[in-house]
């Protein structure tokens, strides 16, 4: 299969993290890290989410513009989108790496069930799945990651939650 593009649907196949690992020649090591910690992600365990992190480690959410640094504040984003989406998945379709960066994409996955803490407010629940494209930066120091900006697509996300059209009247 030459290239790669977002599946246009659920039905369509998605990249496995095996064959993406075969195309990219990606280190397998500096892979696994990575997928363990969105394994944590997705298990909303919030320890092993942080143990994952060099202690001064950041996680940027870029499409917001927040900085989170060090034990005390990497596990809150993770808490806040478990409690907006108690079904969140992120479906990994490719992986690529140099040295100590690996860049992933991907696509955010679940229901709007609960409030979602954002800049601007409390944004209530819609009752709407998202499925929105999404690429993950990080850079790995000695097994650990120091560095992790994520650059979901918020339109997509807003859009698909119903609410880009009145944002303002979305908020708590």
């Amino acid at each position: 299969m030459s290239g790669w593009s977002w599946p246009a649907d659920d039905r369509q196949q998605t990249w496995s993290i095996r064959t993406a690992r075969r195309e990219t020649g990606m280190s397998s090591e500096n892979e696994e890290i990575i997928r363990r910690a969105y394994q944590h992600a997705e298990d909303k365990d919030i320890e092993g989410w942080v143990n994952s992190f060099t202690p001064d480690g950041t996680f940027t959410d870029q499409s917001i513009g927040v900085l989170y640094t060090g034990p005390d504040e990497l596990g809150q984003t993770v808490e806040n989108y478990a409690l907006a989406f108690p079904d969140m998945h992120r479906e990994l379709y490719r992986f690529y790496s140099t040295g100590n960066v690996v860049v992933v994409q991907l696509a955010l996955q679940g229901t709007h069930l609960g409030p979602l803490k954002m800049p601007g407010g409390m944004l209530k629940p819609t009752g709407k799945r998202m499925d929105a494209p999404c690429a993950d930066v990080f850079e790995l120091v000695d097994g650990k990651i120091k560095r992790f900006d994520c650059y979901p697509s918020g339109t997509v996300v807003l859009t698909q939650l119903g609410v880009l059209e009145n944002l303002s009247a979305a908020f708590e």
